[in-house]
């Protein structure tokens, strides 16, 4: 039995194709938006810890670190429903190094661990097409991975708890600084005078070419900003990534200028738009909206 807590707009398709296996899925949380899910065949609970108590393995996708460890170890929270033998799969983006802090608590109850956040955005949670970076013992990520290929298709075992937090990181990192790059590109294509679907055509086919210019590009150009992952979020992932720096002592100079960027689009008003809303913060530094 399964159990699954976090049903936004990852969470609710990605419960949905667990759900579609036949096993028994736990939900918490359930809200009209995802009251289709209880439709479908999974069981409303009304804790955190209900869950934990019911399923065999628990399933995480929460939006932040303060979050993922209130919904753990909380009043009425997956811990206190946890006993010997069961696993945990945490698929939130939170903080590699609060993951594992919190993976050796439930170590301590007997309980395994697997950080497994993703990548693909909605559209990937849709179609199970998810890249999912995992960290945690091997045992623990062998008994994972039927869950976790019903979800996704790049399913990597990157190390122990927290590497797959860490990896995530590094994506969003990559991630975030080509939206820059694009967003700009894009918005001095338009200063210029030139047509910016032209020039994203011909940026397609040459070394500039990518998924985030091709999918994101098009964004743009569309002013389809509807989340698929929202800058918030985005912005959030980064902050991690300089908590983490800092505690290096490392430089990570683009990735602060991309966090900076962000937090302009969210003053903007534009938090709970798409990442690829970012040109608009651009464009507004230099007057260039249209």
């Amino acid at each position: 039995m399964i159990g699954f807590i976090g049903l936004g707009v990852m969470g609710r398709p990605m419960a949905q194709h667990l759900i579609a296996t036949g096993q028994r899925v736990y939900l918490h949380r359930v809200k009209p938006a995802s009251q289709f899910l209880v439709e479908q065949g999974g069981i409303a609970a009304s804790s955190a810890k209900e869950v934990a108590e019911n399923a065999d393995i628990v399933i995480l996708m929460l939006p932040d670190t303060p979050d993922v460890e209130h919904v753990l170890f909380g009043s009425n929270g997956v811990a206190e429903g946890l006993s010997a033998g069961k696993l945990v799969i945490d698929m939130s983006s939170i903080s590699p190094v609060a993951t594992k802090q919190f993976a050796e608590r439930l170590r301590l109850k007997g309980v395994g661990y697997v950080d497994a956040p993703v990548s693909g955005g909605e559209v990937g949670a849709r179609n199970a097409a998810l890249t999912i970076m995992a960290g945690g013992s091997e045992e623990d990520f062998a008994r994972a991975l039927p869950l976790l290929e019903k979800m996704g298709k790049a399913i990597t075992h990157v190390g122990a708890n927290g590497d797959g937090q860490t990896a995530k990181v590094a994506n969003q990192i990559i991630v975030g600084l080509t939206i820059g790059a694009v967003a700009e590109a894009l918005t001095f294509a338009r200063k210029a005078g030139a047509d910016v679907a032209k020039v994203r055509e011909a940026l397609m086919g040459g070394f500039a070419s990518s998924r985030i210019l091709e999918v994101h590009g098009q964004r743009m150009i569309d002013k389809a900003f509807d989340p698929g992952f929202r800058i918030r979020l985005h912005r959030k992932d980064l902050s991690l990534a300089a908590d983490a720096a800092r505690a290096m002592d490392l430089a990570l100079p683009a990735t602060a200028l991309a966090q900076q960027l962000m937090s302009a689009a969210v003053g903007l008003g534009l938090g709970d738009k798409d990442h690829s809303a970012l040109i608009e913060a651009i464009a507004n530094l230099s007057g260039a909206q249209d």
